[in-house]
């Protein structure tokens, strides 16, 4: 099913759902079922897998030469969809990104999850190998999550790279990223705004914003949202704090701010166990007021670390 079907069938109630990592290469997909089992007593609709594209290693020889290899962390997102939809009776849906992929093998793995059954997919630009200052596009593949997008749609109407496969349509619901707090590389919201409009517009049919701490800056910015003309559902990406480190990699990953009420708290804590909990607390606080703003689904960026989600959900839900 849709994820706008699922937003319509819930009629106002607020939905719970949450994304995982593939685990990392060489482990078995009983990680991600002891990520999985302990939340679905809450239900979810669905569940995102994410994707990470290729980065580098150096592998120096006898020789002294360093030799560049290219190499995949966590493999297997269209596996791991095909899983947890054949255990769990779920919808998956996987993460599509531009990075490490051509036009051929974008249209070849929407072939294979269309095959599967799956019906939702989230469009992304990808984040840079680590080894690169700035996001670098593969050869022969898309440079902005717009091109990705307008591939999916495109196939959606039937329109392939090659003519030999026009006669068959599928049928995606394709969702898009948006930041409440502006995405890093935009050199304002107006731009930011404007771009987000332009994937609606090709036809992207729901949002779900990068996490926040702030639930202003998700009403501020669903209110810009309507203003600029932008009417799918907007669904909220929400993590919990779980460590005093946060304090420093979130903002430097994920281009947020922290809340000072809330870094003052955790700066005051007085071990690590005490993080955990203020910051399962605080999301508890956050969770509530979203819901009482009626969003449609409240959704967990859980890292494959199920039991902090798990204490929120058990006490929102």
């Amino acid at each position: 099913m849709k994820i706008t079907e699922h937003i319509s069938k819930a009629a106002g109630k607020t939905l719970f759902s949450f994304e995982l990592l593939p685990p990392i290469k060489g482990k078995s997909i009983n990680d991600i079922y002891n990520a999985i089992d302990p939340l679905m007593e809450f239900n979810p609709p669905f569940i995102d897998v994410t994707y990470h594209r290729e980065d580098y290693i150096y592998k120096q020889h006898d020789s002294g030469l360093l030799e560049k290899l290219t190499y995949r962390k966590r493999p297997g997102t269209v596996a791991i969809c095909a899983a947890i939809m054949n255990r769990y009776k779920v919808d998956a849906v996987p993460h599509l990104i531009c990075g490490g992929f051509t036009k051929e093998e974008t249209e070849n793995a929407l072939i294979d999850l269309q095959f599967l059954g799956i019906d939702n997919v989230l469009v992304l630009r990808g984040d840079a190998r680590h080894a690169d200052a700035h996001f670098v596009p593969t050869p022969g593949g898309h440079a902005y999550a717009s091109e990705l997008l307008n591939q999916v749609i495109e196939m959606n109407h039937g329109k392939y790279l090659y003519e030999d496969h026009s006669a068959f349509k599928t049928e995606f619901c394709v969702g898009v990223a948006g930041y409440p707090e502006k995405h890093f590389e935009a050199p304002n919201m107006k731009t930011d705004f404007k771009y987000l409009k332009q994937k609606v517009d090709m036809g992207a049919e729901f949002i779900v914003t990068q996490m926040f701490f702030d639930n202003k800056k998700y009403v501020e910015f669903v209110k810009c949202c309507r203003e600029n003309g932008i009417n799918v559902p907007i669904i909220p990406g929400l993590k919990p704090i779980t460590s005093s480190k946060q304090l420093i990699s979130l903002p430097k990953i994920f281009h947020i701010d922290l809340p000072e009420d809330l870094s003052e708290a955790i700066s005051d804590c007085k071990n690590e166990a005490a993080v955990k909990e203020l910051g399962v607390e605080w999301m508890i606080a956050q969770c509530k007021e979203l819901m009482a703003l009626g969003v449609p689904v409240l959704h967990f960026y859980t890292m494959s670390n199920p039991e902090p989600t798990r204490k929120i959900a058990q006490a929102i839900f």
